[in-house]
C-alpha cells in the first residue's frame, strides 16, 4: 500500500485517534485526533517504541503480544487501548480508544472484590502445655488482639471460629499493600515474649480473586495448607494460577507428642496386609536418606510377611558403595521401574519416601498405576504435591525422612527384628540430613538414633559410608578455598567441572563454609554429567534458603535446600545474590 493510500485512511472522517506505522517502527501518518493522546505536537518519523513502549513484533509478528489483541497504555493523564489493523507488510494502521472511565471502573471492581484470610496460631497446644493458665490466657490474649488490630487497618470482618482459628474478610485494595509489607503482623507475633523456648507464630492463607466467595474460600483453605504444610510462620497467597510466599523465618517446632507415629504406623501396616504387593520408591538420584529409608520400610513388609520390593534405577556413586553392601547381602528384591509397573496393576501399593513431589519420585508412572500411594516427606510443602494420596506423613518438623520412618518402626517392630544393616542406614540417613547432628536436630531426633544404636547400629561403619575418594577430596577443598564471602554473611562457592555426584560434593562445601566465622547462609553451584548446574544452599537458621531456591524450581527446608537449574554456576549464583538483594536481607 502506498504512502497516499495510508494518509487517505489516515485522515479520514474515523472519529479516533489514528497513526500509521512502518515494520520498522517510525510512524508514518497520524491525525489531529492523536493530539488527546500526545499533546506535544508533530509525532511522524518518531519511533513507536519510544512513545507508547509497544513492540513492532508485537504489531506486526501473529504470534506477538499485540497481534489481534488491545493494548493498554497511559498518555497524557488517559488510558488508551491501542488496537492494530495490518495493512501490509510494511504498515499497520493503529487506533487508540479512550478507555480511561471504563478502566477506573474495572480497577475499583477489582478493589472491591473479597479477599478471604485464614489464620491460625502454630503449636496453640503446645504453648498452653507448656505455660501457666494465667501465662496461656495472656499470651493468647495478646495475639488475639493484635490479629483483631490487623484486621481493623484493612477495614476487615473477623470470625473467631476457635481458639487457635480465625477467618477475615476483607478487600482487594488492601491486598498489595500487605505484600509489600510482607504480612508483618507474623513479624509481630513471632516477636511475643512466651516464655518457653519456642515462638508462637501465625500461619495465613490467603485467597484471591474466585468467582464467588466460595471459590475464594477454597483458595485459602488451599493456602492455608501449604502455609501449614510447610512448617508454619508465613503468610501463603493463592489465587486460581499463582502462589506467593511471605514469611517463613523459623524453624518448624517439633511436636514432643508421638501418637501420630504411632497412628500413622498403624495405618501403613493395615495397608500393607491388604495390598499384595509393596513397591518402595523414593526421589530420582536417590541418597542415603531416601534409600536408607527404603531399607526400614522394606523391613516392615518383611515382618507383616508382605512381597516387597524397592525401585531404583540409577544409582549415584556416592550411594554405589553402600547399595553394592545391600546387592551382596542378598536379602533385598531390588528392581527396575519396567517390572514394578507390572507388579503395581495387581492390588499394589507404592510407598513415596523423601519427597512428596510427582516429578521427583523415581517413576511417575507408578503413581497412576497403583490402587493406593502412601506418601512419608519430612520437606516443607511445595506447590507440586501428588494427588489424592491414601496416607500423606509429611512433617517438616523432622530431621529426615529415616528418623519418621524409625519412629513408626519403633510401634511395628521389636528393635531386634530390624537388621544392622538397616539400622546403619537409617542413621546414615539421618546423620547426613542434620549435617552430624548440628542442624535441624531436636529431642526426637537424638531419641531415634538411639534406639538404631539399641538396634545394632554402628557409627564407625556409619562414618565409613561418607568417605570419599582423593580426587573429591581435592575438589571439595578447592571449593571452599575459592568462596567468596560477602559482606551481608552469604558465602558462594562454585565446584569447577562436571561430576556425576556434585549434588552432595556441593552440599558438603556448603556445610563446610557454615563453619566460617560471619556466614549465616552458603550458596554452592556446580555442574553434574548430564550439564544441569546443581545448588546446594544451607544457612544457620537466620536465613529461608528454601524460599530462595524455590525461584529457581528447588525447595528443602528453611536452613537446607536444592535446586537444578540449566544454566551456568556463576551465572546462578549472580541470580541468586539479585534475589537475596531484593528480598532484602
Amino acid at each position: 500500500m502506498n504512502r497516499e493510500a495510508i494518509d487517505s485512511i489516515v485522515n479520514s472522517h474515523i472519529p479516533l485517534p489514528i497513526c500509521a506505522v512502518s515494520n520498522t517502527g517510525k510512524i508514518l501518518e497520524s491525525n489531529d485526533k492523536m493530539k488527546d493522546v500526545f499533546p506535544y505536537g508533530n509525532i511522524e518519523d518518531s519511533d513507536i517504541f519510544t512513545l507508547t513502549g509497544i513492540k513492532v513484533k508485537d504489531i506486526f509478528d501473529e504470534k506477538g503480544e499485540g497481534s489481534g489483541n488491545p493494548m493498554i497504555i497511559s498518555r497524557n493523564e488517559r488510558k488508551f487501548k491501542v488496537e492494530p489493523e495490518i495493512l501490509s507488510e510494511e504498515a499497520a494502521l493503529l487506533y487508540f480508544h479512550d478507555v480511561t472511565e471504563y478502566e477506573a471502573l474495572k480497577a475499583r471492581y477489582d478493589d472491591e472484590k473479597i479477599c478471604v484470610c485464614k489464620i491460625s496460631i502454630d503449636n496453640y497446644d503446645q504453648f498452653n502445655d507448656a505455660v501457666s493458665p494465667e501465662k496461656g490466657m495472656t499470651t493468647t490474649a495478646e495475639v488475639n488482639k493484635m490479629i483483631r488490630q490487623w484486621a481493623q487497618e484493612i477495614d476487615g470482618s473477623v470470625d473467631k471460629i476457635k481458639d487457635s482459628l480465625y477467618i477475615i474478610h476483607f478487600q482487594q485494595k488492601y491486598l498489595e499493600g500487605l505484600m509489600n509489607g510482607k504480612f508483618d503482623l507474623l513479624d509481630k507475633v513471632r516477636a511475643l515474649e512466651t516464655s518457653v523456648d519456642f515462638p508462637l507464630s501465625l500461619s495465613m492463607g490467603i485467597g484471591v480473586g474466585g468467582q464467588d466467595i466460595s471459590e475464594t474460600a477454597n483458595y485459602a483453605a488451599g493456602a492455608m495448607d501449604l502455609a501449614m504444610g510447610r512448617g508454619g510462620d508465613q503468610a501463603v497467597v493463592k489465587n486460581e494460577s499463582r502462589i506467593q510466599y511471605y514469611g517463613g523465618k523459623t524453624q518448624s517446632v517439633e511436636k514432643s507428642n508421638k501418637g501420630k507415629s504411632r497412628v500413622v504406623g498403624h495405618a501403613i501396616k493395615k495397608l500393607m496386609e491388604e495390598s499384595k504387593t509393596v513397591l518402595i520408591m523414593g526421589h530420582k538420584h536417590a541418597d542415603m536418606d531416601a534409600f536408607g529409608s527404603a531399607l526400614g520400610i522394606y523391613r516392615m513388609c518383611i515382618a507383616c510377611k508382605v512381597d516387597a520390593h524397592i525401585v531404583i534405577n540409577e544409582v549415584p556413586e556416592s550411594l554405589k558403595p553402600f547399595y553394592k553392601q545391600v546387592e551382596d547381602a542378598g536379602n533385598y528384591s531390588l528392581i527396575r521401574t519396567e517390572k514394578a509397573r507390572n507388579l503395581a496393576k495387581d492390588n499394589g501399593l507404592v510407598v513415596v519416601l523423601d519427597t512428596h513431589r510427582p516429578s521427583y519420585v523415581e517413576d511417575p508412572e507408578l503413581l497412576e498405576i497403583a490402587d493406593k500411594v502412601v506418601v512419608i516427606d519430612h520437606h516443607r510443602r511445595a506447590e507440586e504435591i501428588i494427588n489424592n494420596p491414601t496416607l500423606a506423613y509429611i512433617e517438616s518438623y523432622a530431621s529426615s525422612t529415616s528418623e519418621l520412618v524409625t519412629e513408626i518402626l519403633q510401634y511395628i517392630l521389636n528393635r531386634k527384628i530390624l537388621i544392622r544393616l538397616e539400622a546403619e542406614a537409617l542413621l546414615a540417613g539421618m546423620t547426613i540430613d542434620t549435617n552430624r547432628f548440628a542442624v535441624k536436630t531436636g529431642v526426637r531426633t537424638f531419641e531415634a538414633a538411639a534406639w538404631l544404636r539399641r538396634s545394632g547400629a554402628d557409627t564407625a561403619e556409619v562414618k565409613r559410608f561418607f568417605q570419599m575418594d582423593q580426587d573429591t577430596f581435592m575438589l571439595k577443598a578447592k571449593a571452599i578455598a575459592s568462596a567468596e564471602i560477602l559482606p551481608s554473611g552469604y558465602a558462594m562457592a562454585i565446584c569447577q567441572g562436571e561430576h556425576q555426584d556434585v549434588q552432595v560434593i556441593n552440599a558438603q562445601v556448603a556445610d563446610e563454609l557454615l563453619d566460617i566465622k560471619g556466614v549465616k547462609a552458603t550458596f554452592v553451584a556446580g555442574r553434574n554429567d548430564r550439564g544441569l548446574t546443581c545448588i546446594s544452599a544451607r544457612s544457620l537458621g537466620d536465613v529461608n534458603v528454601q524460599v530462595i531456591l524455590e525461584k529457581f524450581g528447588g525447595g528443602g527446608h528453611l536452613n537446607v535446600a536444592g535446586a537444578q537449574v540449566d544454566m551456568m554456576p556463576k551465572e546462578a549464583l549472580d541470580k541468586i545474590i539479585e534475589v537475596i538483594k531484593e528480598e532484602g536481607d
